[in-house]
């Protein structure tokens, strides 16, 4: 399988710009489905969403609204032919039990279309609202999400009834039907950043989604995320993200995006996000949280992308270059710019050798 292509963040309001201008991303429904049905034309390879409870306070409108991501997940699914769709599970918050059942359902209801990124949670509000405590060390809530993966899995896999007795679950005649639709588990993504996160995913998941400063210092954590894979027996891939602001010339993309992500950047939002991601996720290192205010405004720390069709698919090849096995990426306003960039880049990454041309023949230009 080839480099792949995907959209992060569509189910949240503003997606990964933390920022007022009226052009962003408002993440409504039949926002949502006319993006999944673009995505699914041109050959977008996958959707991730992004688990949200609570927002970032009275005085923004970065995430004031997210849509629930299997819910969301399940609908799209459902309207598509092609497309995988993720949903995202904090495993704090959803039961093993019932997230087993849930994700099966999906699976069956899209013909083995679905994915699961696992995260174990970061965001101290949101556990409040469940009336629970945020575990202070990355350690205990890994520990948590091992646990809950482990139960979801033999759910999974095991005919007979089993009791779990474990150090969060304690478990008594557990059954689940039915299994995922082709008999076996979903393609599994770990979003993480940490140490501890990127060990989880080296351990468990399909595919590590991890920030990145870039190409290069990313080649050096894929080898290390491969590395450790490989000492468990294990292959991970490994995905980024980034955010895009891709027009006809690179003066036009780079005056848009001082516009949306300087001059009408949500400031004291990018402030509030950065200080809990530097307290909690542990996502970013200090030094890129001092650097990154700008990438933050733009699309929340991610990789930028930005220029005219060559530039952008100049990045995105350096990403394959470096041993990436695919990108999630952002718009400002994602199906508005889908088109443009699936008519103008996508071509030229099939030219470059980064995506494969058989590609072409599962998509069709938008609005065909």
């Amino acid at each position: 399988m080839g480099f792949q292509l995907g959209l992060f963040s569509p189910n949240t309001e503003s997606g990964l710009a933390i920022t007022t201008a009226p052009e962003r991303w408002h993440a409504t429904w039949d926002d949502n489905l006319r993006l999944a049905r673009i995505a699914d034309e041109v050959g977008i390879d996958f959707l991730l969403p992004v688990a949200r409870w609570t927002d970032w306070g009275p005085d923004t409108d970065f995430h004031r609204s997210a849509l629930d991501p299997l819910v969301w997940a399940s609908g799209l699914l459902a309207q598509t032919s092609r497309l995988r769709v993720f949903t995202t599970v904090h495993t704090a918050f959803h039961h093993p039990v019932v997230a087993a059942k849930q994700l099966a359902t999906a699976d069956h209801l899209s013909k083995g279309r679905v994915g699961l990124n696992i995260v174990a949670g970061w965001h101290a509000p949101e556990y409040e609202m469940f009336g629970l405590s945020l575990p202070g060390d990355h350690d205990t809530r890994y520990s948590l999400a091992q646990e809950w993966w482990d139960v979801v899995r033999r759910i999974w896999s095991s005919e007979e009834p089993f009791d779990h007795e474990g150090r969060f679950f304690q478990l008594k005649n557990v059954v689940g039907r039915p299994k995922p639709y082709n008999g076996h588990g979903l393609p599994v993504i770990n979003a993480g950043s940490s140490t501890q996160g990127r060990s989880f995913a080296a351990r468990n998941a399909d595919r590590a989604f991890t920030v990145v400063g870039g190409p290069r210092d990313g080649a050096e954590i894929v080898k290390a995320i491969r590395a450790e894979a490989a000492s468990h027996g294990r292959t991970v891939g490994v995905f980024t993200l980034g955010h895009v602001v891709c027009r006809p010339t690179r003066k036009e993309a780079e005056d848009f995006l001082r516009y949306y992500a300087d001059e009408r950047a949500d400031w004291p939002a990018v402030d509030e996000v950065m200080r809990l991601q530097g307290l909690h996720a542990q996502s970013f290192t200090p030094e890129m949280l001092q650097v990154y205010r700008d990438r933050f405004a733009a699309g929340h720390g991610s990789c930028p992308l930005v220029g005219d069709p060559d530039d952008v698919a100049d990045g995105l090849a350096d990403f394959a270059h470096a041993g990436f096995d695919g990108i999630a990426l952002s718009f400002l306003n994602y199906a508005d710019e889908l088109g443009y960039f699936a008519a103008e880049v996508m071509p030229r990454l099939r030219a470059r050798g980064v995506l494969s041309a058989d590609d072409e023949e599962t998509a069709s230009p938008p609005g065909r």
